[in-house]
């Protein structure tokens, strides 16, 4: 005997497709408006400094 779907995922199928179709509409907005999307290569980051304190301290401050 088959099951009927429960509301539940007939709702999250719901949420997931009015998403899909904000994003879609907000990249055809972005790009009427003269936006570009770049290409960013596999294994390229975003970050472009990692330099920073290789350490934390926690608790008190140390006394002089």
């Amino acid at each position: 005997m088959a099951k009927k779907a429960s509301s539940s995922s007939r709702r999250k199928q719901s949420t997931s497709l009015e998403t899909s179709e904000s994003i879609e509409a907000q990249v055809q907005a972005f790009l009427e408006k003269g936006g570009e999307i770049q290409q960013v290569p596999k294994g390229v980051s975003g970050q472009t400094n990692t330099a920073g304190p290789k350490h934390i301290t926690l608790g008190k401050k140390p006394r002089n």
